[in-house]
């Protein structure tokens, strides 16, 4: 049987990722792991672990190619949003060299990654999303005329996790922290994304109270719907899910459906919606693994060896679809030994 090789990029803190593709493989394949860090916790659990520059490194590209080139790398899977433009660009020369690059097209990862252009996606759509401005001083009239009001969001125009959202309870509130927020972005990793429009790179959003929830939509590799597991959301740390119990929700399905359709995105997207007064409103799309998707896996839907199914060009994978409603999992932390690499 041929082996298959899995390589994780930015791999950060996903080990269960990493164990998932190791169990899906059972010994018929290596999963390896790449990270800028050396105390990555996830190098601890691959196979094989290489640290690697920075992905805004000029030798980035070549330095992953040279790592697929030498452990036969049959599949690349990015755990990082920032990641992902860069991955997608030079997606077909990674193809050339006979490595699948499990991400969608540079047109859809731009949808996904800058959320002005999601908002104008949902919208154009016909799918219901939060009222969302760019303009700062378009906000502030809209606010004055009763047409946006308080509490409001303030999230990077292009984010990733938690990192610079902000809730505002006034005007006040919102002058100041938007002029802030601008600040802290020139000063995080978010500056590279961000620098080419920063006074367009902050997103003034309404905010919705109601009910949570994470969605894995899956599509398969040429972007052909395959699925929508849902789960709700118990409980928030650091921007990503720590509790969460699996829902089956006709309509939350459907919204899944209708975005997989239209986006025509790559293997797995990772979704956030709220429910409020009986309305679904869509929030993010992330068209990769996301931090709540151990609760989808363990509540049944094994992505890992449908990957690996796909990869070997099997369409059989009603068995790795079992997913069941009421499965309840939260995260906890577990103490890693980093030896130096």
């Amino acid at each position: 049987m041929k082996k298959t090789n899995i390589l994780f990029t930015c791999a950060g803190r996903r080990n269960y990722l990493i164990n998932y593709f190791k169990e899906a493989l059972d010994g018929n394949g290596l999963v390896l792991a790449t990270d800028m860090l050396a105390n990555a916790p996830a190098l601890i659990d691959a196979d094989i672990a290489k640290i690697v520059p920075s992905i805004y490194d000029e030798d980035y590209i070549n330095c992953i190619t040279e790592i697929c080139k030498e452990y036969h790398v049959d599949a690349i899977i990015s755990l990082n949003d920032l990641e992902l433009p860069i991955l997608a660009k030079h997606k077909e020369e990674l193809q050339e060299i006979g490595v699948a690059v499990l991400i969608s097209s540079e047109a859809i990862i731009d949808i996904a990654f800058d959320k002005w252009k999601t908002y104008n996606f949902l919208v154009e759509n016909d799918i219901l999303t939060p009222k969302t401005y760019i303009d700062y001083t378009l906000a502030l009239e809209a606010v004055k005329a009763n047409k946006l009001s308080f509490p409001l969001v303030l999230k990077p125009r292009w984010g990733s996790g938690s990192i610079g959202i902000e809730v505002v309870d006034t005007k006040e509130e919102l002058v100041l922290v938007y002029k802030l927020l601008q600040l802290k972005l020139k000063k995080s990793i978010l500056n590279n994304a961000s620098k080419n429009s920063m006074n367009q790179a902050i997103l003034i959003q309404e905010k919705i109270n109601g009910i949570e929830y994470g969605l894995d939509v899956l599509n398969n590799f040429e972007g052909d719907y395959y699925g929508t597991f849902a789960r709700e959301k118990l409980y928030m740390r650091s921007g990503e899910t720590d509790k969460a119990t699996s829902v089956i929700h006709p309509e939350i399905t459907a919204i899944g459906e209708t975005i997989a359709k239209k986006l025509k995105h790559t293997g797995n997207l990772d979704c956030d919606v709220f429910i409020a007064n009986d309305k679904i409103y869509v929030l993010e799309l992330n068209p990769r693994f996301g931090g709540g998707y151990p609760f989808s896996h363990e509540a049944g839907i094994n992505t890992a060896a449908i990957y690996i199914a796909w990869l070997k060009g099997h369409t059989d994978i009603a068995k790795f679809n079992t997913y069941k409603s009421g499965i309840t999992y939260v995260k906890c932390d577990r103490l890693l030994k980093i030896n130096t690499l």
